[in-house]
């Protein structure tokens, strides 16, 4: 990684009289503070000498084949939060980031994008270019190579925007050591776990019924599963007894599947069917005879209470296969039609033929006409809505095929190993606790092992081959594996070792496995990649395990449980000790932000329109692990913090400090002597305490609130009042001077966090170095001894006096002939002390009365009778 000096800056200003523009502006404070900080190297990570010094983070690559939205905005920017605090307390943070580039959404990317789709059997064309007018409907066939090649192009496209939008919201991450999911160096740690997985019997290789998308014919994991609504109907359908006691009825939204009906199953506590357990019925319309077999997942009150078990229609069909031990009989093939040559079981040739090479849809339409003709359908179909799963990014329901795919354990097939992963759990640190309740449910509820291998082309590929039998036919039982110095490596252009090329796919010699690794099966190994896991011993001791993953939470299923998985297999620990949930960000109908909602607000123009810092004000409004509403009014709140930010400060660095050796830069407390000025940073000391115990227990929305809080009071109440007593002379105004800088200097490390840009620009008129390599302020800075209550006391008459002029329609600056305060002695005794600076903001120009009373502290006041 990259080790760089810290941040000081030969053009910050030195200790003295503070350098202020003319007309301060929010305006291009993003390019210019961005491009100072990657010139400067501010967020680099410098190595210290132990772990001890570090504070790590694993951000989730975004894809960049997608689009973001204002909510990934607030999520990314909640990480930088806890980074930017971090940084401030002394930690050497590491904070890498990269891009999401491999996998199913770049693909699909890619061809709508050029109007092309890879076809393996095409030769690879060196001097070909993309059509100049692309048809995503007439797509063009290429290459894989060509393919893949076109992948790079757009990826890195994509990317160069991507940075661009997240270097302008300001995140603090160490840029020069960006990674991508499909870099060499991912490439070969993904393929070096995987090859170790495999050799402790981690990962296999199982012929087994798969959820199978066959839009993109791919296979699809249970963490990629979407229950949606679909329309269907039921049919009800007379099976035949072999005994002549009448029909066996079942009810079924899926009469296409009967050809594959393996069993009819009935629950084994079900009386109505006492009598045919153990008896076989025939099929109607090609009469292939069913054995009748119970077990406990069949549902009595659901239909007849007696269904047909089909290889395969649902989940619950490859359970009753496995466990019941049931034949296969596989009807409909990859491409979502069924199958073309008619299968063994079934005799009747003529009618095979009407269904083979039909959809799904339209052979049901043809075993409906047929079930109808033969009298097996009973009455009419009934329409209904039933549950149906989708891959989270297709639009057709998934078939169930029998494919040969690669797996890697983890607690869905062995209960051991499910506890292991729940035991896990139980070591992480959740923020906020409750989103432990969601690991601990999904992994409770997993019902097969991590599918991880893709029929796609941009990924990574498996470091496997296959030796040829003498017929040409791949031995699956005896893979070949490289060295793990061989890596990274693509068996679809390199030989094993004792194979020459010219053997590649001819009896006696070799094959490549054809698939890839699901992007899942990289970015879980995200930690390793980032630390340096076997090619940086010294930078894996510093940062591994992490401190901090972050990410929404839906994909705790998937990037935070895969993570969990493959560090305990490798590295026997958790790869960091915390995880930070945050909510989604909702329309203002509480709904899910998403283009397939089109209530998408692009960040952009929210960046553009209301400035980098409001809108991370905003982010950091929402609470870790709560959805919040998006309302575009609330920028206009961060907005006007931000600028009055910039007005503040230059008011406080107005004045010149040189009653300080040293300028207002380095005025000390020992200055600060008048009560309203102790009270001052005697609250401000309350508030350190109160924001940097939220920062430490994750809860920057908490140290927000009590820091911007203060921050007003500051501005609104202290800021007026001792105004006029500032511009003075002598120890009165040399107290409030040290006070408005002392506070000044804190509260813009306290907001700057929150908002790096404004923070930065005003720390570079009157401080060296940058804001964000600062100490974070602590007590020690402005203890005074002072009496915090006293600015409590102090904005109940401020209000007393606003509220009444405000009534009378006048000036604030309108005078008041006559005013009594009324209340505790202690309150009263305290404001008695700062009676010349509550006249002065006041303009308490008459009588002014104090009258002790056990009541709350109140102020009745007259206006002077010219008003």
């Amino acid at each position: 990684m990259t080790s760089l000096p810290a941040d000081l800056r030969p053009d910050a200003p030195q200790l003295g009289a503070p350098v202020v523009p003319e007309k301060p502006a929010l305006e291009g404070l993003e390019d210019k503070w961005a491009q100072q900080w990657a010139e400067r190297g501010t967020y680099a990570f410098v190595r210290p000498d132990t772990r001890a010094k570090v504070y790590s983070i694993d951000t989730p690559p975004p894809t960049v084949s997608g689009s973001l939205h204002v909510g990934h905005v607030f999520s990314y920017t909640h990480t930088d939060l806890i980074a930017r605090y971090q940084r401030m307390r002394g930690k050497h943070v590491f904070y890498p980031i990269g891009w999401d580039d491999n996998g199913l959404p770049t693909e699909r990317r890619v061809q709508n994008y050029y109007g092309v789709r890879c076809d393996p059997t095409v030769p690879y064309d060196p001097a070909f270019t993309p059509p100049a007018k692309p048809d995503p409907k007439r797509q063009l066939g290429i290459s894989r190579r060509n393919f893949v090649e076109l992948c790079h192009e757009l990826t890195h496209i994509d990317e160069v925007a991507f940075e661009q939008l997240w270097r302008q919201v300001g995140l603090s991450v160490n840029w020069p050591d960006l990674y991508t999911t499909i870099s060499d160096d991912s490439v070969r740690v993904s393929q070096l776990a995987f090859l170790r997985n495999l050799a402790r019997d981690e990962a296999y290789l199982s012929e087994a019924p798969t959820m199978w998308d066959v839009t993109f014919q791919t296979a699809v994991a249970q963490a990629e599963l979407e229950a949606r609504d679909y329309p269907g109907a039921y049919h009800k359908v007379s099976f035949h007894r072999a005994d002549g006691k009448g029909p066996a009825i079942i009810e079924t939204t899926r009469p296409e599947l009967i050809a594959a009906c393996v069993a009819l199953i009935t629950h084994p506590d079900d009386e109505r069917y006492a009598d045919l357990v153990g008896q076989t019925v025939t099929s109607p319309v090609f009469g292939v005879e069913l054995p009748v077999v119970t077990h406990e997942l069949a549902e009595i009150d659901k239909g007849s209470g007696l269904v047909m078990c089909c290889t395969f229609g649902d989940l619950t069909d490859v359970t009753w296969w496995r466990e019941l031990q049931l034949p296969t009989r596989v009807i409909i093939g990859r491409d979502g039609r069924i199958l073309r040559d008619r299968p063994d079981w079934i005799a009747d040739d003529a009618r095979w033929e009407q269904l083979a090479g039909k959809t799904t849809f339209s052979a049901r339409e043809q075993m409906v006409s047929w079930l109808r003709d033969s009298g097996d359908l009973l009455g009419e179909p009934t329409a209904t809505q039933r549950k149906a799963n989708f891959y989270e990014k297709g639009d057709k329901p998934l078939e169930i095929v029998s494919t040969r795919q690669w797996y890697i354990r983890n607690g869905g097939r062995d209960a051991a190993i499910k506890a292991e992963m729940l035991a896990r759990g139980d070591e992480l640190a959740w923020t906020p606790p409750h989103m432990k309740y969601r690991y601990d449910n999904w992994v409770g509820g997993l019902n097969g092992d991590w599918l991880i291998s893709r029929q796609r082309f941009f990924g990574v590929p498996f470091p496997v081959w296959y030796p040829l039998d003498a017929d040409g036919e791949p031995r699956y039982d005896a893979p070949i594996t490289p060295g793990e110095d061989e890596l990274p490596i693509d068996p679809s252009s390199q030989a094993p070792a004792g194979y020459r090329a010219d053997q590649r796919g001819v009896p006696g010699g070799f094959m490549a496995d054809p698939d890839i690794m699901d992007t899942w099966a990289t970015s879980s190994l995200s930690p390793q990649i980032v630390c340096g896991w076997e090619r940086d011993p010294e930078l894996f001791a510093l940062t591994f395990p992490m401190d901090l993953n972050t990410h929404a939470h839906e994909i705790i299923r998937t990037w935070l449980f895969s993570r969990v998985v493959r560090a305990h297999y490798e590295n026997h620990s958790l790869p960091w000790a915390r995880s930070m949930i945050s909510g989604f960000v909702m329309d203002p109908d509480r709904k899910k932000m998403s283009k397939s909602h089109g209530n998408v607000v692009v960040p952009s123009e929210i960046l553009a329109r209301y400035g980098s810092d409001a809108v991370r004000w905003r982010a950091a409004k929402a609470r870790p692990g709560l959805d919040s509403p998006f309302d575009e009014k609330e920028m206009k709140v961060g907005r006007r913090l931000a600028m009055k930010v910039l007005n503040a400060s230059k008011f406080v660095l107005s004045f010149s400090g040189s009653d300080f050796p040293g300028g207002l830069a380095a005025a000390e407390t020992s200055a600060v002597t008048d009560p309203l000025d102790r009270a001052l940073l005697a609250g401000l000391e309350r508030v350190i305490v109160e924001a940097t115990a939220a920062f430490d227990a994750y809860d920057y929305t908490g140290a927000l609130e009590a820091s911007e809080k203060f921050f007003w009071q500051f501005c609104d109440d202290y800021l007026e009042t001792v105004k006029e007593r500032a511009y003075g002379e002598g120890a009165g105004a040399a107290s409030a001077q040290a006070a408005l800088a002392i506070a000044l200097k804190a509260l813009l490390r306290m907001l700057a966090p929150i908002m790096p840009f404004v923070t930065e620009e005003v720390w570079s008129w009157w401080q060296p170095g940058s804001i964000h390599t600062a100490a974070w302020p602590s007590t020690e800075e402005v203890a005074t001894g002072g009496d915090a209550l006293l600015l409590d006391d102090l904005a109940i008459a401020l209000a007393a006096v606003r509220g009444a002029k405000s009534q009378a329609k006048v000036s604030m600056r309108t005078e008041v002939g006559r005013a009594e305060l009324t209340g505790p002695a202690d309150a009263l005794d305290r404001l008695k002390e700062i009676e010349s600076d509550l006249r002065a903001v006041g303009r308490l120009t008459g009588e002014l009365l104090w009258t002790a009373a056990d009541v709350p502290l109140a102020i009745d006041v007259e206006l002077a009778p010219s008003a």
